[in-house]
């Protein structure tokens, strides 16, 4: 009998992974048919498969004629997730990376002082206190697009900044793979910062991963439509985070969390739309091409202010 979640008497049961109890999902093993959530699945030929069917719940190995009656044995494909990617033993291991370097990099921040954050941050042209000169990413300084992805504003930015991360990517990084949670978070970040540098002033500081967090929302969207997940959560969530953005007196660059999203909506529909034949590619075609807008927009704004 299926795990199912209801909350209230009479209300329609929903499905819930029968290896993760608290997770919803419309997504079926498609040899055992028990409910599974996107960490859980593997993807198989037609839909997708729970771990156990794939390694050890049915035949793990194909035989092919041979001489003599006896039969050859053909290894079983690796296990992929639903994107594609292989299947790891912590599917959350780039998750926690990610995290470690924000908290490590923020420690530096408090240990060097401003003058760490002041040439790392996203500023497009201006003359900071603390570095003689005039700084920004007009005058070359490109790495600046970077770097202000790992760098954080206080404890309570940084704080909220790596909840979002935990709770979000982890899932996400489950069901895409390593590579291609790697490649969605760095052109989520980078677009969001290119979007900063194009439309605010040039002398407004800019930092934080919350760029490259937007973009996590928009891809766990798009995975949730896919899987026919129930997105109300998601939604009211990203709501709440749109409104707090464009509060005044929040002090949030706007243009980051915009332009995160976007490229996350993007990256993260070919992440999980592509079709198997050339898959890869068209994943990381994808990527490759919100690289192309955002040194497109960096060069556009450079020649603005230069």
């Amino acid at each position: 009998m299926d795990h199912v979640a209801s909350s209230a008497p009479g209300a329609r049961s929903v499905p819930v992974c029968y290896r993760h109890p608290d997770r919803e999902t419309g997504v079926r093993c498609t040899r055992c048919e028990r409910p599974i959530c996107p960490e859980c699945m593997v993807s198989a030929s037609v839909g997708f498969q729970c771990p156990e069917c794939v390694h050890g719940g049915g035949p793990a190995h194909q035989h092919t004629p041979g001489g003599g009656g006896a039969g050859r044995t053909m290894a079983a494909a690796r296990p992929r997730t639903v994107a594609g990617g292989p299947i790891t033993a912590d599917p959350r291991l780039l998750t926690k990376v990610l995290i470690g370097i924000n908290i490590a990099l923020f420690l530096v921040q408090l240990a060097v002082g401003e003058s760490f954050t002041q040439r790392f941050e996203v500023i497009g042209q201006a003359y900071t206190p603390l570095i003689p000169g005039v700084q920004g990413i007009a005058q070359g300084q490109y790495y600046r697009l970077l770097t202000a992805m790992f760098l954080h504003a206080g404890f309570t930015h940084l704080l909220f900044n790596m909840l979002s991360l935990w709770w979000i990517g982890g899932p996400l990084e489950a069901a895409l793979g390593r590579a291609r949670y790697l490649a969605l978070y760095a052109v989520s970040g980078l677009a969001g910062s290119a979007l900063t540098y194009l439309l605010a002033a040039p002398n407004a500081p800019s930092l934080g991963a919350s760029g490259a967090i937007f973009g996590l929302f928009g891809a766990t969207g798009v995975l949730m439509r896919r899987l026919n997940y129930d997105m109300r959560p998601l939604f009211a969530l990203l709501v709440i985070n749109l409104i707090i953005t464009f509060t005044p007196g929040f002090n949030i660059a706007w243009q980051a969390h915009v332009g995160g999203l976007v490229a996350g909506v993007v990256t993260g529909y070919a992440m999980v739309h592509a079709p198997r034949r050339n898959r890869a590619l068209i994943q990381y075609g994808t990527c490759a091409l919100v690289l192309v807008a955002v040194a497109v927009l960096t060069l556009v704004r450079t020649g603005q202010l230069t």
